[in-house]
Parts: structure tokens; sequence; C-alpha cells
């Protein structure tokens, strides 16, 4: 064989190896119900309970955060997070958190939320209109 062609071989075996290492890698959607069921990383969507209480203190220890989430079923869970609390938390629309079960909590290893548009339909900017911005 030339080395041109086992090169070209070689490149197309790590290829696919880290396409299964990416695939093995990858966590799915689910649900608490799901994550309870389940030894591996799972995604769960859902919305934060503003009814319960967070608990965030950074002065006793800045990567500890808990709070209640409902995931999109309904069901309820007390979710702690080691790290400290992302900015306007409590604001997100929704939450998509990594992690998975630990007795009864969801230790989650990420937090992506999902934070209200500035631009709604309901409201209206109302901004001063100057000479220069103003043409007639």
């Amino acid at each position: 064989m030339k080395k041109s062609s086992i090169a070209g071989l070689l490149i197309i075996a790590i290829a696919i190896g880290v396409i299964i290492s990416t695939y093995a890698d990858s966590s799915t959607y689910g649900s608490f119900s799901d994550a309870r069921e389940t030894e591996s990383e799972l995604h769960v969507v859902g919305q934060l309970n503003k009814e319960k209480e967070l608990f965030y203190q950074p002065t006793q220890d800045a990567n500890y955060f808990s709070f209640y989430l409902k995931d999109n079923e309904g069901k309820e869970c007390k979710v702690v997070f080691s790290g400290s609390k992302p900015q306007d938390f409590e604001r997100s629309e929704q939450i998509v958190l990594t992690g998975k079960m630990i007795g009864n909590e969801f230790h989650a290893s990420k937090i992506l939320m999902k934070c209200p548009s500035k631009y709604t339909k309901d409201e209206v900017e109302v901004t001063e209109v100057t000479a220069t911005t103003a043409k007639i």
C-alpha cells in the first residue's frame, strides 16, 4: 500500500472514533421521572417554581445553589447546582438542566436559561423625537 492510502485510512479511522465518542457523551432530553430511571446524564426542560425558596449564600459556600423546578410533565424536583447562581435567574422563562438524579435531588452540571425577550408585542417603546430623526 502507498503511504497516502495508509494516511487516508488512518484519518477515516480517527474520524469514526471521534464521532462514536461524541455520540456516547451526548445526553438526551427527558423529565425528572426519566432521570430517576437512568444512571446517565439527561437534559431536563422546565420552569422555575417562583413560589419556593432559592438557596444561595455566597459568603458560606459560593458553589452551592439550589432551587425547585417543574419539568414539562408538571413534576417538581429540588435541583442542586455546584456553581454560582446565574445572573437574572429569577427572570428566566425556561430552564434547561444537564445532570442526573442523586437520591431525591437532581444534581445539575450545566444550566441554560431562556430569558424573556425585550421585544414583546404588548409593549411599545416611546422615544423622544428630535429634529434630526423626524424628517417631513
